[in-house]
């Protein structure tokens, strides 16, 4: 079934510039940024068939290469002051990290950048890139490739504009997917749709909504009372006009009402790139938590915190109200396109003008947390700075805060969220002069000393350069929580395997484990004077990344040495060093590693 609207039904509402014209229950003003509020009807509803059962490609590929485009709402002058950042780590604490599944996503499909993104669901994952949407298992089998705008008709399916999101909406077990269309104007489409059951490849309801303005970089978060979007609008497609909130009325969604209701909020152009709070865990937020959209566009130094409330019975009676300013370590902004790589002087954009995708929440029960990260300039190239913010309806907190940037490499595109025991877990793109950009991530056990984060481990090192003039990379990436533990971390984010803009993606796994502890067993023997023996066992109390290695040496002859290495719990080494060791002596030396630490020792045969 397939139910067109004739016309797009916009409720208006007027005289919202000042506050004394607002009606008494709407909390919109001039100081919170929002200059005007709208109520918006879809102009276009179906319900698909089974995706599977259409063509992939619903319009003909980019030829020649589709540049999907980015626009940068303009800097005030103060942001661009350098300064020292106060949150730079200098200490590693030690790796509890575990790597678990890693396989590659989609590749190039004729569109640049790829803006990869990944949802999670107890049995699938599936990734939306630039315009091309993979369903797997969690073993890396691709199950399907799909398109949610297949059939429908209109610019959502014949004039695709990028800048996808995927998210599955736990609570509700369905997926949600979202992307723009027809970016030329003058008017201007933003896809929704939302699956009828838990298969990723089944059928979905679909809504096109229409803008007047390019609604570019926009954002989701799922939330029990709406699915909550962001974007930054650009009148012509060119002129920074302000961020713009919107709440979809996920009830009516779900239950594929052909008119589900959309209350937005424009904010004036001094406000730009907010996340909307997005809903991890299996503990929903307190009865009527308002949503939470953050940025911290033109400041170094603070957040900004807005409230969404909506209420779709009574739409003028939603309230959107903020933001509160949130004090943070200072930092210096990254230049644009300055993240350089191994064999070209073509430099990476750092998208350092904005807060990177997500804003990640999570109700611990006593108390409630958002993370989120930026790239910020650190030891004199580009690190990510990340926050922990408690209390967000409340007095929000800084819990702790911390820039990651351990050495001289360039980290940006960064993705943060939490697990169920509050560590946290961080993916971001890593790339210097000295190599192709690679896939990296990192984490912060619970106990862990505030605002640090563990040694790197890297998901997959690139073996090419992007020799894209436009510098393009990302736009964005996501790290999602596995539903079926609230532990494992999902990844995804573009590298490429040779030179030039054929991109690739890959999605990998890990979790931030408790430091193992670990104890050791040495034996150093000259059996019969003839040789020396040496051998050690690293034994531990869960199975983590360790390695052992034992050298047998006999003055005048050499040394033996044998290692090994892997995720184990116990892992042993041996080795034999000929002689004769009574005339000349001999020694035994061991290294081990654990938790990211390395040790040594040494003993004499006996």
């Amino acid at each position: 079934m397939r139910i067109r609207v004739s016309s797009c039904l916009v409720l208006s509402l007027a005289g919202l510039f000042a506050v004394a014209q607002e009606p008494a229950n709407n909390k919109i003003s001039i100081e919170s940024g929002a200059k005007s509020f709208t109520v918006r009807k879809p102009v276009q509803f179906d319900v698909s068939l089974p995706l599977t059962d259409y063509p992939v490609a619903a319009e003909e590929e980019a030829s020649p290469a589709r540049v999907i485009p980015l626009l940068h709402p303009p800097l005030p002058p103060a942001s661009s002051v350098s300064q020292p950042d106060e949150a730079l780590q200098t200490v590693l604490p030690p790796s509890s990290l575990a790597s678990g599944v890693s396989f590659d996503g989609a590749s190039y499909t004729q569109y640049r950048p790829p803006d990869p993104n990944i949802a999670v669901s107890s049995s699938y994952i599936v990734e939306g890139t630039n315009v091309q949407f993979t369903v797997y298992n969690k073993s890396g089998t691709l199950l399907a490739t799909i398109n949610p705008w297949s059939g429908f008709g209109g610019p959502c399916q014949t004039n695709q504009g990028g800048d996808p999101i995927v998210q599955y909406d736990r609570s509700a077990d369905r997926w949600v997917i979202t992307q723009l269309a027809n970016n030329s104007g003058p008017t201007y489409y933003y896809c929704f749709s939302v699956s009828q059951t838990n298969n990723p490849t089944g059928s979905y309801y679909r809504w096109a909504y229409t803008f007047t303005s390019l609604a570019d970089y926009p954002k989701v978060g799922v939330w029990p009372t709406a699915y909550f979007a962001s974007f930054n609008m650009f009148q012509g497609g060119n002129t920074f006009t302000g961020a713009q909130v919107c709440a979809y009325n996920r009830s009516q969604m779900l239950a594929g009402n052909a008119t589900a209701t959309a209350i937005c909020y424009q904010l004036s152009s001094s406000y730009a790139s907010l996340l909307p709070s997005d809903l991890d865990g299996a503990t929903a937020p307190p009865t009527n938590s308002p949503d939470y959209y953050l940025s911290d566009y033109g400041s170094t130094n603070s957040l900004k915190l807005w409230k969404f409330t909506p209420n779709f019975t009574n739409p003028s009676s939603s309230t959107f109200t903020g933001p509160t300013s949130i004090s943070v370590a200072s930092f210096s902004l990254p230049c644009a396109a300055c993240v350089p790589q191994l064999g070209t002087s073509v430099q990476l954009d750092s998208l350092g003008d904005r807060m990177m995708y997500r804003l990640a929440y999570r109700n611990f029960g006593n108390y409630e947390s958002l993370v989120v990260s930026r790239s910020v300039v650190a030891n004199g190239a580009t690190g990510v700075r990340w926050y922990e913010i408690r209390s967000p309806n409340g007095t929000p907190t800084v819990y702790q805060q911390g820039t990651y940037s351990p050495d001289s490499h360039y980290r940006w595109m960064g993705s943060v969220a939490m697990d169920k025991t509050g560590s946290i877990g961080l993916g971001y793109s890593l790339s210097s002069s000295s190599m192709y950009p690679a896939i990296a991530y990192t984490g912060h056990y619970n106990t862990d000393a505030l605002g640090t984060m563990e040694a790197e481990n890297i998901l997959i090192n690139g073996t090419g350069y992007d020799n894209d003039s436009l510098s393009r990379w990302g736009d964005y990436t996501a790290l999602r929580i596995d539903p079926s533990d609230d532990l494992t971390f999902w990844y995804v984010n573009e590298y490429l395997t040779s030179n030039g803009i054929s991109w690739r993606t890959r999605i990998g796994s890990f979790s931030v484990n408790a430091p193992v502890t670990c104890s050791t067993s040495f034996s150093c023997t000259a059996p019969g004077g003839f040789q020396v023996d040496a051998s050690m066992t690293l034994t531990c109390n869960a199975k983590s990344n360790i390695s052992v290695s034992a050298q047998a040496c006999v003055n005048g002859t050499g040394c033996s040495q044998q290692s090994s290495q892997g995720d184990y719990s116990s892992l042993s080494a041996s080795a034999v060093q000929g002689g004769p060791y009574q005339e000349s002596g001999g020694s035994c030396n061991y290294t081990w590693s654990y938790n990211g630490q390395q040790y040594q020792g040494s003993m004499s045969p006996h």
